[in-house]
């Protein structure tokens, strides 16, 4: 069965707490070489038949209206993996 993965992240110009923290920890873990941490949302879509434009088309609908949170956050992909 195909699934369907779409990736959520924290728009870019608002503050993101989880990824701070994370690159706080790298910091006293001794970690270098990274400037940033963002921390975002996978979800994993089981497909029941074939992946079709309307499948996707609907996963896109999905993906903005309950998925994703349009004031705070962008869906920056919907890949298909068989």
């Amino acid at each position: 069965m195909p699934t369907i993965v779409v990736d959520v992240m924290p728009k870019s110009e608002l503050l993101d707490p989880q990824g701070k923290a994370v690159s706080g920890a790298f910091a006293r873990l001794g970690v270098e070489g990274f400037s940033d941490v963002r921390i975002g949302k996978r979800f994993e879509l089981t497909v029941d038949g074939e992946v079709t434009d309307a499948v996707l088309a609907e996963v896109k609908r999905l993906a903005d209206d309950v998925l994703s949170n349009a004031v705070i956050e962008d869906v920056v992909g919907i890949e298909v993996v068989e």
